[in-house]
């Protein structure tokens, strides 16, 4: 049996031990980190739970989203998709993909894209699993549970320290958008009547953001 012991609102870190953070609590287990073949079996033998791993081996399980925050994500993953069977710069990835980073964080943005480029020069058998692989360009929308902060910092100092070279974070109760890059500060955006560009990044993509009003 795992000895546990349930610590209140605490942001994991390393510890040598494993631990588990459900939504903003976290459990300490007293066992060394998962492997990345015993991370991903954990993943595939609780397909009903979305889960991440930090770069210190730490589990976080996170809740389900909401029916609007499931919405705000369809609604840009859709644009995204569209822009790209246009341009057939890259692939798009939903919010149920697992990338492994350089630093051994493993996680799921809520949309992402990567260019055709860095996609073919994964192997077949990459494709069949998480793959090693930093998205150019990733989308995180801030559900209920959120908090904004930890968004805040998991772009920074996980997507975008890892490779990403532009992020969006989507907060749809404030009506409020931040765009990272990386080696910056993100730039802040007020409101839903402004339109967002892809820059170089994806040349010639843009998000109305009116389309998440209510």
């Amino acid at each position: 049996m795992v000895e546990t012991l349930v610590l209140s609102k605490k942001t994991p870190t390393i510890t040598g031990k494993i631990n588990l953070q459900f939504y903003d609590l976290e459990v300490n287990c007293l066992r060394l980190p998962m492997t990345d073949e015993e991370f991903e079996e954990f993943c595939y033998q609780n397909p009903n739970l979305q889960i991440e791993q930090d770069k210190h081996g730490n589990i976080i399980i996170m809740s389900p989203v909401s029916y609007d925050s499931g919405h705000h994500e369809s609604e840009v993953l859709t644009d995204l998709g569209l822009w790209n069977r246009k341009t057939k710069l890259g692939k798009t990835f939903s919010s149920s993909t697992m990338f492994i980073l350089p630093d051994g964080e493993k996680r799921m943005p809520d949309a992402a894209w990567i260019t055709l480029e860095k996609h073919r020069n994964l192997a077949n058998w990459e494709r069949k699993k998480f793959a090693r692989i930093v998205p150019d360009f990733i989308v995180e929308i801030r559900s209920p549970s959120d908090s904004l902060r930890a968004l805040k910092s998991k772009i920074k100092d996980v997507w975008c320290a890892n490779g990403v070279r532009l992020a969006w974070l989507i907060d749809p109760e404030s009506e409020t958008t931040f765009v990272f890059r990386p080696g910056s500060e993100p730039v802040e955006i007020k409101g839903f009547d402004k339109v967002l560009s892809g820059e170089d990044v994806l040349p010639g993509f843009e998000f109305d953001l009116g389309v998440l009003k209510d």
